[in-house]
């Protein structure tokens, strides 16, 4: 039997057991079913010891066509799985850095534990483009199929975490020409639809610092000129409802910012790698903007691309709770650095709205010596 016939997609699994990917991911964690790994690194479910599972299990009815990977009449009790009881945002060994209503995780995004389901008002991240970046902790140079799948697993996990209200900023290319052309933001948008994200709209990032100095493809000829876009997106999604309903209600958006950036093109520089020490830094404008037009003060953000930590430093800078997710303990490193010099978080207490208030709480500063 091929390879492809025996292992399955976390989406495969999912779909046979009539349950979603983040469940699945749950189980993986309980210890209930196992995956091995592609050498891009996605998940394969053994199909045998998927329907050896159905067969031992006592939550589950076996479906009567396993071969199809359609949604059957399977009962799937979850009340019977472990799901992970914890306050919205927990201490736990994941927690690399916490100071007021700033947290820092050094975790996979994929396995994460200390975030509890429907917490989060906003997500604002750029993630991995798979354009050969070099990480330290990722395979940037997957296959575009793996990529996407890989995409599609990390989605279900945000959408996880979103609440019914919530929105997500997503920034990532418009295309990509490096290896071959694909529609990027046309193919990672259709996959967040998919997963469960309803589109509410894209912004363009014209990112001024970028030379046009030179051209590619066939010069001056007809034969293969290349046409590339030197701007990014930023899509707009958001879980089920488009208004917000919950949070302080308290916006800190001025009339002219709010004229400028619901006008869909956006004009500001790109971060300079060097300066900020990471290989794909995004300006903290660019969180700003987001963060600002898209949540009230004290609402909670998530980044669970983290990288150099600029959604952070826009959270502290506005009065939001920030969360950021990173698998690199360097990069953990470099955010927490970061809010230390230019946030100086360590000498700041922070504020945070109050639900129903018009003035800000003020966060008790961290006990001396408390650190990651």
């Amino acid at each position: 039997m091929k390879v492809e016939e025996t292992f399955l997609t976390t989406k495969d699994t999912a779909q046979y057991l009539g349950i979603s990917p983040a469940t699945i991911y749950r189980m993986e964690k309980q210890g209930l079913i196992i995956s091995s790994r592609t050498p891009g690194g996605q998940r394969r479910f053994n199909r045998e010891q998927i329907e050896k599972y159905l067969r031992e299990s006592q939550k589950f009815e076996a479906p009567q066509n396993p071969s199809k990977y359609k949604k059957t009449a399977i009962a799937v009790n979850e009340d019977k799985i472990d799901y992970i009881s914890t306050p919205t945002i927990q201490q736990s060994e994941e927690l690399f850095f916490h100071r007021d209503n700033i947290w820092i995780y050094n975790a996979n995004i994929l396995k994460i534990q200390s975030i509890q389901e429907e917490c989060i008002d906003l997500i604002v991240t750029s993630p991995p483009y798979n354009v050969d970046i070099q990480y330290n902790s990722h395979n940037d140079t997957m296959s575009y199929s793996d990529y996407l799948s890989f995409t599609e697993e990390w989605l279900s996990v945000c959408y996880s975490f979103i609440k019914n209200d919530g929105r997500f900023c997503l920034n990532i290319p418009l295309d990509k020409n490096k290896g071959g052309q694909q529609s990027v933001c046309a193919d990672i948008t259709t996959i967040a639809k998919k997963v469960g994200f309803k589109y509410h709209s894209t912004i363009i990032w014209n990112e001024q610092n970028i030379s046009r100095r030179t051209a590619w493809g066939s010069w001056l000829s007809a034969a293969a000129p290349y046409v590339i876009a030197p701007v990014e997106v930023i899509v707009v999604l958001y879980k089920k409802e488009w208004k917000k309903t919950g949070g302080s209600r308290q916006s800190d958006i001025t009339k002219k910012e709010f004229m400028e950036w619901t006008n869909g093109v956006w004009s500001f520089n790109g971060e300079s790698k060097k300066r900020i020490g990471h290989p794909a830094p995004f300006p903290i404008e660019l969180p700003r903007r987001c963060i600002k037009l898209f949540s009230y003060v004290g609402d909670k953000i998530l980044d669970p691309f983290l990288g150099s930590g600029s959604t952070l430093l826009a959270c502290l800078e506005t009065g939001r709770q920030g969360i950021g997710i990173d698998i690199d303990r360097k990069y953990c490193e470099l955010s927490k650095k970061r809010l230390q010099v230019e946030g100086q978080i360590d000498q700041l207490k922070l504020p945070l709205a109050a639900v129903g208030s018009k003035r800000g709480i003020m966060y008790p500063q961290s006990e001396e010596g408390e650190d990651s």
